[in-house]
């Protein structure tokens, strides 16, 4: 059984946001799959509208992954105007998908009743991109330079760029996710998305120089699974089958016959074309978004102590968050590492 769900609206963290709709259910008996006989249902939220960054999820969806574990999963996109953070810490859904680090620590931060479980991109795919230009082939190269970068991004992502490159808040712009100021301004600089502006410049006759911060220094992980801490203590059984069905989703997706996901994501956004889920889907490949680094050894979802402790001390180093955050309070390995579904790649 399938059906697409009508998304609620949910805005901006302090990353990023989106999110979208959907179910399935049924049943099956595993080690790490529901008794026979029950039925889950688990309403997981995305961080904008359905799009190839959630196309794991989708894929999970499409081909039954999560029905054959005995789950009934809603989908259900976010947009504009609502906070999943605030919303998975209210208890009004029971998982939502992080897009950044910063999600993870603002809830230790605050005690909230919330677990990350998974970090399914190793990379953030957060970009600073330009035109072509001889004056930039690095980062570094772009210091003292203009930059469009929005607001969400001024005390994060944009501290993290000051302190490892010494780039000046003098050097802002306001970025409006607008793109038509990059595209007539040849000496433009601007944040994004690896898998999203680059595609929009190009199709307007600019192909741009792409800088991935992950492949900078950046540490975020990105596409987390951040589930209520209730369901991780009282139900594991329910978070494994969840995350290891999403697992198994994502290199299913990435590595074999895209389609079902896209299907169903072009019918939950009919504003998403096919030619744009092939583009991201590609660089998500390309980059090694989802499967690379430590999960080419311990499976897609990999996180390590070492990596969360390293983000986690340059961020209070930026003043970010206080000396005596722990990252731990918010971060459950039960459910990772164990190379889970590696075989599904070829």
């Amino acid at each position: 059984m399938l059906s697409i769900f009508p998304g609620m609206w949910f805005g901006k963290g302090m990353a990023e946001m989106r999110i979208r709709a959907f179910l399935a259910g049924a049943v099956l008996a595993l080690a790490a799959v529901l008794p026979a006989g029950a039925k889950e249902r688990l309403v997981f939220m995305t961080d904008w509208m359905p799009q190839a960054e959630h196309g794991g999820f989708y894929q999970a969806l499409a081909t039954g992954l999560y029905e054959e574990r005995g789950l009934e999963v809603v989908l259900r996109p976010g947009g504009v105007g609502m906070d999943p953070q605030t919303l998975l810490a209210a208890g009004a859904v029971d998982g939502a998908m992080g897009s950044s680090g910063f999600f993870v620590l603002n809830l230790a931060e605050v005690g909230a009743p919330v677990v990350t479980v998974a970090a399914l991109f190793q990379k953030d795919p957060t970009i600073l991109m330009s035109h072509p230009r001889d004056d930039v082939k690095s980062l570094a190269d772009m210091k003292g330079k203009p930059i469009m970068i929005g607001d969400p991004s001024v005390n994060t992502v944009w501290r993290w760029l000051k302190s490892r490159y010494g780039f000046e808040d003098r050097q802002i712009r306001k970025y409006s996710f607008n793109i038509a100021p990059f595209l007539i301004d040849k000496s433009a600089i601007q944040q994004g998305y690896a898998t999203s502006e680059p595609y929009t410049a190009t199709k307007a006759g600019v192909t741009p120089q792409v800088f991935l911060l992950a492949d900078n220094g950046f540490l975020s992980y990105s596409a987390m699974i951040m589930l209520r801490r209730d369901i991780v203590e009282k139900r594991p059984e329910v978070a494994r089958a969840f995350v290891e069905a999403s697992i198994e989703g994502w290199y299913s997706y990435l590595h074999g016959d895209p389609s079902p996901a896209n299907d169903l994501i072009r019918r939950a956004n009919p504003e998403m074309d096919q030619a744009t889920l092939d583009y991201a889907r590609a660089r998500m490949v390309e980059y090694g978004i989802v499967d690379s680094g430590d999960a080419d050894r311990l499976g897609i979802g990999a996180m390590t102590e070492a990596r969360w402790q390293a983000f986690t001390d340059e961020m209070k180093g930026l003043g970010l968050y206080p000396a005596g955050l722990d990252w731990r309070q918010a971060v459950d390995f039960r459910f990772v590492n164990q190379a889970h579904g590696k075989e599904i790649r070829p």
